[in-house]
Formats: structure tokens, C-alpha cells, sequence
């Protein structure tokens, strides 16, 4: 697997090399398609915050992204407890896959759907009131597949998201899972 290692205002010494290299790395012998792992560390400036050091690791391969961010106190407990949350959700997308192969003996990947793009405005873009609107400063762009529902949050899990734009399987329509306030998952399917 091929890491790439970044921080803001920590340094990476060779040792946190070397455990970033053997935790995040080990991770592919749970799923061989990963190819490329993303680890930033970074250092809370804030005195009133406790676990300072924060890992973000986002993981692809086979057509899979995983993504996770912890806190701790040190940099070296932040990687840790990023491997063992990595590890839960590779296992836990194992056990779908299984399943879902075992039941129809197709992968969760689909061929078909449509592109999604969002594309950015200018900052001079004006409301009702003269206000000017907030503009929008990340675009991405993806692939949208028909999903179940319980796909949809699937992927949302596995993303770190809080929510999931997908074309429902069942009706054709594009719809959104959502985690609630209350731990629960709502969804949002288009009307006819």
C-alpha cells in the first residue's frame, strides 16, 4: 500500500513514521484491493483542548473509500485508535460484501447511473436583500449508482459522512440518507 504522510503544526519523527507505516499499512492484509492510504496528523493550538493530536486517514482501493478522524493526547494514541476504527469499518465492509455476494452472487459496484457534478459560483453573487451569498469554495465531482437504501448508508458510514446523495434502487429517484440527532438514519426520496 502506498502512504503518504502529511502534517500542520507537528512534526512526524521517524519513529511515527515507522508505526504510521506498520498500523495503517497493516490494514491490507483485511482487504487486499487497498492501494493508497492519505494520513494528515495535526496539532490543536487551543490550550483548553485535550486530545491535541488529531489523524485523518482516508483509504482507497477496489472502488472503496474509507475515512476516519480521531483525536487523543498524542500523535502516536490518534494513529492507534485510527487503525482500530479503519479495522472495524474494513471489517464490517467485508462482511456486506460477502453477504451481498452470497445473495445474488453480484458485487455492491454498479456499472450504471448518472454523473453528478456540482459546479462553483462567484463570490459576487448577490441574495434578495443585497447580502452577498456565501460562495461555494470545494467542488466535487462523482459518480452516482442505483443503491438500496441500506447501500446508501452504508457508504455514508464507511465515509465518516453525515450524509449520502444516491439514486434509489427500488424507485429510480435521486434521494439522500441523513444520521439524525438522534443517532437514527432519516432518508429523502424524490416525489413523482
Amino acid at each position: 500500500m502506498d502512504i503518504s504522510i502529511s502534517s500542520r503544526h507537528t512534526k512526524v519523527t521517524p519513529r511515527l513514521e515507522e508505526v504510521i507505516e506498520e498500523k495503517i499499512g497493516g490494514l491490507d492484509r483485511f482487504l487486499a484491493d487497498l492501494d493508497t492510504a492519505i494520513v494528515h496528523l495535526a496539532e490543536a493550538r487551543n490550550p483548553r483542548i485535550n486530545d491535541k493530536e488529531s489523524c485523518e486517514v482516508h483509504l482507497k482501493g477496489g472502488g472503496h473509500h474509507l475515512r476516519c478522524k480521531v483525536t487523543a493526547p498524542d500523535a502516536f494514541a490518534a494513529v492507534d485508535a485510527a487503525a482500530d476504527k479503519l479495522e472495524r469499518q474494513i471489517r464490517k465492509l467485508r462482511t456486506r460484501l460477502e453477504r451481498r455476494r452470497q445473495g445474488d452472487g453480484r458485487s455492491i459496484r454498479t456499472d450504471g447511473g448518472a454523473a453528478v457534478a456540482v459546479e462553483a459560483t462567484t463570490a459576487t453573487d448577490v441574495g434578495e436583500e443585497g447580502d452577498t451569498l456565501p460562495r461555494i469554495v470545494k467542488t466535487k465531482r462523482f459518480h452516482l449508482g442505483p443503491l438500496t437504501p441500506e447501500e446508501a448508508v452504508l457508504k455514508m458510514e464507511l465515509l465518516g459522512h453525515g450524509f449520502f446523495f444516491f439514486i434509489n434502487k427500488d424507485t429510480g429517484r435521486s434521494a439522500v440518507v441523513y444520521r439524525r440527532d438522534d443517532g437514527d438514519v432519516g432518508l429523502i426520496d424524490e416525489a413523482e
